[in-house]
């Protein structure tokens, strides 16, 4: 059963940074393609970010380019997703989410098989 794990939120001022962590499990990272989701609350889940099974191309949603990035260790079995020059609109929960047969992460919920729980990122104004 492959399980995904998150870590590395919290509570950060506008202007600051962090760096979250999605630990694979019983699973092989590299054999996945992975995104990154957020949901606010009373809003849908909405992508961020992902990075294709090989590891060779990364795409991020508009709201985020330039400020967040996207990268793995096949080695740690673990993706992260630094996040800096935060906004109070980034406050969300973040998770990250792995699909099995694309070889490009996609956009939609619907395209991932796994999820984690989650790690809350909140910023303060």
């Amino acid at each position: 059963q492959v399980r995904l794990v998150e870590s590395g939120g919290g509570l950060v001022q506008a202007g600051g940074s962090l760096r979250l962590s999605c630990a694979v499990y019983g699973g092989t990272l590299s054999t996945y393609a992975m995104g990154w989701f957020r949901q606010a609350p009373g809003k849908e889940r909405e992508f961020v970010g992902g990075i294709s099974r090989t590891g060779s191309s990364t795409s991020y949603a508009d709201s985020v380019k330039g400020r967040f990035s996207i990268s793995r260790d096949p080695a740690e079995n673990t993706m992260y997703l630094q996040v800096n020059s935060l906004k109070p609109e980034d406050t969300a929960l973040y998770c990250c989410a792995a699909n099995i047969w694309r070889v490009r992460p996609g956009v939609r919920v619907a395209d991932y098989n796994y999820w984690g729980q989650g790690t809350q990122v909140t910023v303060s104004a």
